[in-house]
């Protein structure tokens, strides 16, 4: 009887430069390990896809009827995962070029690099598509099963522990594709639990376009919602998919699908949620970022790289076959292709928001009380994103009623014929600035002033500087030239007033920078205007809101000489000018001003005061009672 002989097991090493990259990964490359079943699946999907485009012209393939399908499973006794898939197989040429070693010209001087610190390790997938490799973080050994789609090709089997030497040998498989087993590290035993792999296959793999088996059950949903034509979505189903992708059980205030070819391939979906702060667990997100596909597999849950940071509340996904990989695919590389998607995402979000602001203001009100700081800390921060985002912002003012917003654009529109200046007044709140000292002349002359009450909203306005060629000027500028109050001259009332001039000046002392007669006043008794304009007027009012180190800045207070309190003072000062009430009053004018200005550092001292101030007049009542006439019967 003959003596079967025993196939010929050839025995090889790995390129050295094979041999550099396996301690890489062994090392420091992979974050999370469960990353090895989804570079094997993108394998086994690539296999299946040029199959398909080999039998598109060629009828010459080994079992043509097969599904094509990815199927994968686990023994937890033996502590295996096997993944097999029906695609287009390898022959011995293709195993040993493939797995042998890393089929690019720069990789020696790449790896070159790497081992001097002159480049980053996260760029070696990216760079030579290895991610076959990262099987080794799990595996004490690997064989790869293989059998070419030719008819006639012969079957043969790759081996190896990742320890620099490979075996390959013929062997016997009846199906064509291939199929790796994987012989897990004790440390690595959570991978041989079929629910642990389905997890895998939902987060990474889940729109793979070919069914994945997880034991008999196909545990993927294969159609990925962005890659199919808007025209064939329902609006229910971007719903539902918002509501998967993001756990908020609100519906999105807007969405917006698109898909291009040019400059750059890109299918997305891109959500803005109803709300600031959504979810099972609002606020407790550290993390921020579109979802980043490649060819419908998982590459980052977060890629903060795709949008600007103020589209930091955009929900989504963005797939395209142009993406450069890093390692493992975890990130992005910095380069012009992203830059590409960046900028049509960018464009077409900023296009979308227009829209709904001049299609539906109602909704863009809603949009902007959620959103409204993103933006604004955008033109505060991004000078290249003004022209993006100065159509798109809204603010309250004293032309709009109620909590009504106007934009920059309705504001010019209605514009004064002579008015050279888009004016703005800054406090705490709604009710401060609308109480405002310093909307005196313009209230009397009609001149619309923007209300800003939220601490981005002064950066955003300097950052901007103008808006179609007219500057932004804060109406506590004290040149305000145009809105000044023409004032009869009476030297009869202006002597008392120059000698209170002096005495407030005498009770503030150093914590004014002077103290004059108002050209601007009308209806209010005093306000306080900087000596000079310019970022740390409004820095101060900002430490103070963040409760910082702060010192009340020296401002100029104005008097209004025709308002009734101030020519009262004036004459207390010429008639009693040793009357204790007299400085407790201009305290209280002072400290009216800065609290309006939001400046005052601690409003509760002010009540010892108040409280003496309501005393004094209560007792001037009671002293001196209305006499009534009664009539005699």
């Amino acid at each position: 009887m003959a003596q079967v002989q025993e196939p010929a097991v050839e025995q090889h090493e790995f390129r050295a430069e094979v041999r550099q990259l396996l301690d890489i990964l062994a090392r420091s490359l992979y974050t999370e390990r469960e990353i090895f079943l989804r570079e094997l699946i993108s394998n086994a999907s690539d296999a299946l896809n040029r199959l398909q485009f080999e039998m598109l012209t060629t009828q010459e393939v080994l079992d043509p009827e097969a599904e094509l399908a990815i199927r994968i499973q686990a023994d937890k006794e033996q502590r295996t995962v096997t993944v097999s898939d029906t695609g287009i197989g390898m022959t011995r040429e293709e195993l040993l070029q493939n797995l042998g070693t890393i089929a690019h010209s720069g990789a020696r001087t790449f790896l070159r690099q790497l081992q001097e610190g002159q480049i980053s390790p996260e760029r070696i997938i990216g760079q030579f598509g290895v991610g076959f490799y990262s099987v080794f973080m799990v595996a004490e050994e690997v064989t790869v099963t293989t059998r070419s789609y030719r008819p006639d090709a012969q079957a043969w089997s790759w081996t190896s522990r990742g320890d620099g030497t490979y075996t390959v040998a013929p062997t016997q498989k009846a199906e064509r594709g291939t199929t790796v087993t994987v012989k897990l590290k004790e440390e690595a035993a959570e991978f041989a639990d079929e629910w642990r792999l389905e997890q895998i296959v939902r987060r990474h793999s889940n729109y793979i376009s070919f069914p994945i088996y997880v034991g008999e059950r196909v545990v993927n949903r294969q159609v990925a919602l962005w890659r199919q034509m808007p025209s064939e979505v329902q609006e229910e189903d971007y719903i539902q998919f918002y509501r998967e992708l993001t756990l908020d059980t609100e519906k999105p205030l807007l969405w917006l699908h698109i898909v291009t070819d040019a400059p750059v391939n890109i299918r997305s979906i891109l959500y803005v949620p109803s709300r600031r702060e959504w979810g099972l667990l609002p606020g407790l997100r550290s993390e921020y970022g579109l979802r980043l596909y490649s060819r419908q597999v998982l590459i980052q849950e977060h890629t903060s790289d795709l949008l600007p940071a103020h589209f930091r509340f955009v929900e989504g996904v963005v797939d395209s076959e142009d993406v450069p990989l890093n390692v493992s695919r975890e990130a992005v590389q910095q380069d012009p292709m992203l830059r590409h998607i960046r900028r049509a995402l960018t464009a077409r979000l900023v296009k979308e928001l227009k829209a709904l602001a001049e299609q539906d203001p109602d909704r863009y009100a809603t949009f902007w009380r959620e959103f409204g700081p993103f933006l604004k800390e955008g033109v505060a921060t991004d000078p290249s994103s003004h022209d993006d985002l100065k159509d798109l912002l809204r603010f309250h003012s004293s032309h709009a009623e109620g909590d009504g917003l106007v934009s920059l654009a309705a504001y010019v529109a209605r514009m004064k014929p002579d008015q050279k200046a888009i004016y703005y007044v800054v406090g705490d709140d709604l009710t401060s600035v609308r109480h405002s000292p310093h909307l005196d002349p313009f209230r009397s002359q009609q001149v619309e002033v923007l209300y800003l009450v939220e601490p981005v909203d002064t950066f955003a306005v300097l950052a901007l500087r103008e808006y179609e060629g007219y500057p932004f000027r804060n109406v506590e500028d004290a040149d305000i030239e145009a809105l000044r109050v023409e004032v009869p001259h009476d030297e009869e009332a202006d002597a008392p007033f120059q000698a209170l001039v002096e005495r407030v000046r005498a009770i503030l002392g150093d914590r004014v920078a002077d103290v004059r007669a108002s050209q601007h006043l009308i209806t209010s008794p005093c306000r306080l205007v900087a000596p000079e304009s310019g970022p740390e007027r409004e820095l101060a009012r900002v430490r103070r809101l963040l409760d910082q180190e702060f010192e009340v800045p020296k401002r100029i207070l104005e008097l209004n000489p025709r308002h009734t309190l101030v020519r009262h003072l004036a004459t207390m000062q010429a008639t009693t000018p040793d009357d204790p009430l007299l400085p407790m009053i201009v305290e209280q004018l002072f400290e009216n001003a800065l609290l309006v200005e939001g400046l005052l550092p601690n409003p509760a001292a002010m009540t010892p005061r108040i409280q003496a101030l309501m005393e004094a007049a209560v007792n001037a009542r009671v002293q001196t009672p209305t006499t009534h006439q009664e009539d005699t019967p």
